[in-house]
């Protein structure tokens, strides 16, 4: 019997602002590093935390979303967005950084991390883990 765990980390809130989303990501990383079955959701405000081209110099805060794109490096392949959520704000999946991995059960093909998701899609996502934690 498998010790590994199926953790999807909801991101609901805006990247910058607060301290949730960098957070989140950190946690992100020291759950893959201990081999746990590592998702990711994006709802709400928590859609901006993936858009292409941040500029944070004005706030100065550290501009942490080219960390997204590490993620493959520690198996976490499974970014959900909710299609609703971008909608609401007027975005798009072209609105969205590229956030590859490489498939190695597909001799390392490039394959896209983020699966766009409607409402109803979500709830069966976060329904089917073992833990949901919620920044």
């Amino acid at each position: 019997m498998s010790d590994t765990k199926k953790f999807l980390y909801v991101n609901r809130r805006a990247p910058y602002g607060t301290i949730y989303a960098l957070e989140s990501l950190e946690v992100v990383l020291i759950g893959a590093a201990f081999e746990q079955d590592v998702s990711l959701a994006f709802l709400d405000d928590g859609v901006f935390q993936l858009t292409k081209g941040q500029k944070t110099d004005g706030l100065g805060v550290k501009n942490f979303s080219p960390t997204f794109r590490a993620l493959g490096d520690y198996d976490v392949t499974k970014l959900y967005v909710e299609k609703e959520s971008l909608e609401e704000r007027g975005l798009s999946e072209a609105d969205l950084q590229e956030i590859m991995y490489e498939d190695e059960d597909d001799d390392w093909e490039e394959k896209p991390s983020i699966r766009i998701v409607s409402r109803a899609e979500m709830v069966d996502i976060m329904s089917d883990q073992d833990v949901v934690l919620s920044f």
